[in-house]
């Protein structure tokens, strides 16, 4: 007899891990809180574009759905920056031909969500989970319905997770911790012109880093760009401040120059667009019983700075996929290795994804942060076996852990602090005497 798999949330981690298992020949059933979307095409989670990067391909290949996602990405191919003065500057995410794509988290959604069914997963829509019987391993609902027992429970229900704090209250020892940013974020829309096309660079991430806070845009098929502003909740200027369309369309104006010409609805949207939070989560232990794990952003909550909170997510199913050939199905020793593996992964994209705000609203404009890059980019393309950019290291090469990732990172950066504090780096960037330091710290 087939095993019996419930999983708790319908969203793309949900939707794809159900994928890897129902092609397995499990039994698999997804309860999903809000109505079907796709029915509606109003998305009731975050619409935030998302930046679908190679450990995500990956794992999409496995369920062979990549062909069907290339008609709705955008290529992506280096970061557009829109200075206060008007200049635009660029910055390539990698080499040649490395970029990331740009797609809708909805219509990701959807289509994975369509596949699943259609090779026989069952989704129920209006089940919101309250709790869960561990010892039947039974799903209650708040209208007062249970589940019969399954064999598996999966916790795929999002930072808020309901699966999570049912592990939290029922487990001795659950570590939790929850860290919320003192920033928000709205989105706003860039429409396509009077022709239907970009009024931007289509291939290309756009931010206006403006130290404090700033705005980014991605392209969108359609010829719209998406647009995320993040912002300080209170202070001046903040989303506290910026409490009446005039107040918006002027603070736009002033800051965001060129973004605001384009930006027709700007005072609709930002008056009626909802303004959310950011957190970070991080708790232990994921698993249970050998029967039950959450995965993605019920066990590992990230800030979106990396792009990387879905490709993370989509990492989970692929690294538990190959766990359970290697522990032939016998899922208490999957589980374990799952949770050995993916927690400090978890926690170490976590760590990035903070650190690279910081990066993106600040440094990217800083004419010594652009040296930096430069001169590693040069190191890079000289001895690409000895020296991959951090960016590089968790974007283009799944083959690298985020804990090594991170760790690698922490040290690359040690050693430019050193380099970058030489007398007159300005001047001798590229000279031999850089490189040979350099090289004499790496190898």
């Amino acid at each position: 007899m087939n095993k019996s798999v419930a999983i708790i949330g319908a969203g793309p981690v949900g939707s794809l891990l159900s994928i890897f298992l129902v092609k397995r020949g499990y039994d698999v059933t997804m309860f999903e809180r809000r109505e079907d979307h796709r029915k509606s095409k109003q998305y009731a989670g975050r619409s935030i574009n998302i930046a679908l990067s190679d450990r995500g391909i990956l794992a999409l290949q496995q369920v062979g759905i990549m062909e069907q996602l290339n008609s709705i990405m955008i290529p992506m191919h280096g970061r557009k920056l829109h200075h206060k003065d008007g200049n635009i500057g660029y910055q390539p995410y990698g080499k040649e031909g490395q970029f990331i794509n740009s797609v809708s988290r909805a219509e990701i959604n959807y289509k994975l969500m369509d596949l699943a069914e259609s090779l026989g997963v069952k989704i129920l829509f209006d089940k919101r989970c309250q709790s869960i019987d561990f010892k039947e391993n039974k799903l209650i609902f708040e209208d007062g319905t249970s589940t019969p027992a399954y064999d598996l429970v999966f916790g795929s229900d999002g930072a808020f997770a309901a699966s999570r704090l049912t592990q939290q209250l029922q487990s001795e020892r659950f570590q939790y911790q929850q860290y919320y940013i003192d920033f928000g974020y709205k989105e706003l829309t860039i429409p396509a012109d009077e022709t239907g096309g970009f009024r931007m660079e289509k291939e290309a991430l756009h931010i206006w880093p403006r130290g404090n806070y700033m705005l980014i845009a991605l392209p969108n098929p359609d010829g719209s760009f998406t647009c995320t502003l993040f912002f300080p909740f209170e202070g001046d200027p903040s989303f506290k401040s910026l409490d009446s369309p005039e107040k918006a369309r002027k603070f736009f104006n002033e800051v965001f120059t060129d973004a605001s010409a384009m930006m027709p609805e700007l005072e609709h949207d930002f008056m009626n667009n909802p303004t959310s939070s950011l957190v970070t989560v991080k708790c232990s232990p994921w698993i249970r019983n050998g029967k039950f794990a959450l995965i993605g952003d019920a066990a590992h909550a990230i800030v979106p700075f990396f792009g990387q909170g879905m490709n993370c997510g989509f990492e989970d199913c692929h690294v538990l996929n190959q766990l359970i050939d290697k522990h032939n199905e016998h899922w208490p020793s999957i589980l374990e290795e799952y949770q050995q593996l993916r927690k400090p992964d978890g926690d170490a994209i976590a760590d990035l994804a903070l650190n690279n705000f910081i990066e993106m609203r600040d440094k990217v404009a800083d004419p010594a942060f652009l040296l930096q890059k430069k001169i590693e980019a040069r190191i890079s393309t000289k001895y690409p076996d000895k020296w991959i950019p951090a960016y590089a290291q968790v974007t283009f090469s799944p083959h690298i852990r985020y804990s090594e990732a991170l760790s690698n990172g922490n040290r690359q950066e040690g050693i430019m602090r050193e380099i970058m504090s030489l007398p007159d780096i300005e001047s001798k960037w590229d000279s031999e005497e850089v490189e040979q330091m350099i090289l004499s710290r790496i190898s």
